[in-house]
């Protein structure tokens, strides 16, 4: 281009409208690559259900009494699993740390007793209400018989890859637990 033609061209890319353009269409390119992350990431989360399914590991229990009194009815040591399968079917343990060691056919009633009152296990299937966040426990089998036929609900409190947290509002001894489990490795 000659003198005159770059000159015009300078002019035009200089001008109030020329550079106004120019915002826009940066403007126009940042909203795009915004939504498209936006989309990408709503695509990858994923649904409550497809969250718990695997092997998790058991943290707290916090009993919270009808009067607002809190107490653990775990010792530090307890251990337990919740496992969540993709058919459907679930299996739970929470067991004290201190359950005393004896063999079977000679144990004392207060070490049956300790043994009973030490763990609770139950199995069954589940459904996973991902509107309510919450996760029902159809309970077939428990250590602790007043559970079997039963339908234990959990309300999703908060869910990570490592961690998940959920509330039984209705217990056995009328108050509610906040549970704490962590994602097995």
């Amino acid at each position: 281009p000659n003198l005159l033609e770059r000159s015009l061209c300078a002019r035009r890319r200089s001008s109030p409208t020329a550079r106004e353009g120019g915002t826009m269409i940066r403007s126009i390119a940042a909203l795009l690559v915004g939504l498209l992350i936006s989309a990408s990431c709503l695509a990858q989360q994923k649904s409550l259900k497809e969250q718990i399914l695997g092997s998790w590991s058991f943290v707290s229990a916090l009993n919270v009494r009808p009067d607002g009194s809190k107490s653990n009815s775990w010792d530090p040591g307890a251990t337990g699993s919740l496992i969540y399968l993709p058919n459907g079917r679930f299996s739970f343990m929470i067991m004290r740390s201190d359950i005393p060691k004896f063999e079977r056919e000679k144990a004392t009633p207060e070490q049956h007793k300790a043994a009973v009152q030490g763990l609770i296990a139950y199995h069954g299937t589940y459904t996973v209400d991902e509107k309510a966040k919450t996760i029902v426990h159809r309970v077939q089998g428990s250590s602790f018989a007043a559970f079997n036929g039963t339908e234990q609900k959990r309300i999703v409190t908060s869910i990570t890859a490592d961690e998940l947290k959920y509330t039984n509002p209705v217990t056995s001894f009328g108050g509610k637990v906040d549970s704490v489990w962590k994602r097995a490795k």
